[in-house]
């Protein structure tokens, strides 16, 4: 997994308003000395200038940085950031997952999608119909028998996997995964955040 896995270009929004854009990239996962040094960088001083936003994102993982707004909180996206490094999923795992394109509205619905990757099904290498298909088949082993006969040249293994993936509401990913979702995991955004506070009181303490 990669050292840094989102960057944040933090805004300070009473200087925007004013007519001045200031503000500094900020990478994920960081300290709160890290974000202190950035805040107080960009002018943050919490009198004349309290409140910040978030102008740009950027990451190498695909998909990531579109999930997000102006207004995350820093230690909203520091915890998910934590959570990606963490996760014994690959980076082509998130990248699939993210084009799959549920659970991923907000940062607790991301956090719900890394806690929960047991609730989807992932082919890699499986990138059109025929291939799904032929992988049900064969690597699946449904028409085991079939193998190697002359029956196997008559299987339609396109209209197959069109039936597989209508049935399953699979979809194939930009780096050639086929994904379906088995079960529903359910957004606990109360335990997310309160997880969040938690690390937020933690790298206070810290810092």
């Amino acid at each position: 997994m990669y050292e840094k896995i989102l960057s944040a270009y933090v805004t300070n929004l009473g200087k925007y308003n004013e007519g001045e854009l200031v503000g500094k990239w900020l990478d994920f996962p960081t300290t709160q000395t890290k974000i202190n040094t950035v805040l107080k960088e960009i002018g943050i001083d919490g009198t004349r200038y309290e409140e910040i936003f978030i102008t740009d994102y950027e990451s190498n993982i695909c998909g990531l940085a579109e999930c997000f707004g102006e207004y995350e909180s820093l230690f909203a996206l520091n915890y998910l950031a934590e959570k990606i490094q963490e996760s014994d999923s690959t980076i082509e795992e998130v990248e699939a997952l993210l084009d799959f394109g549920e659970y991923i509205g907000s940062i607790e619905e991301l956090v719900t999608l890394l806690d929960n990757t047991d609730c989807f099904m992932m082919y890699a290498e499986v990138e059109n119909d025929y291939e799904l298909g032929y992988y049900y088949v064969h690597e699946l082993g449904l028409i085991q028998e079939l193998k190697g006969s002359v029956l196997e040249r008559y299987i339609d293994y396109e209209a197959y996997g069109r039936d597989v993936r209508l049935d399953e509401g699979g979809v194939y990913t930009h780096n050639g995964y086929y994904v379906y979702m088995i079960d529903s995991p359910r957004v606990q955004s109360g335990e997310v955040w309160g997880a969040i506070q938690e690390m937020k009181e933690d790298m206070k303490r810290i810092a």
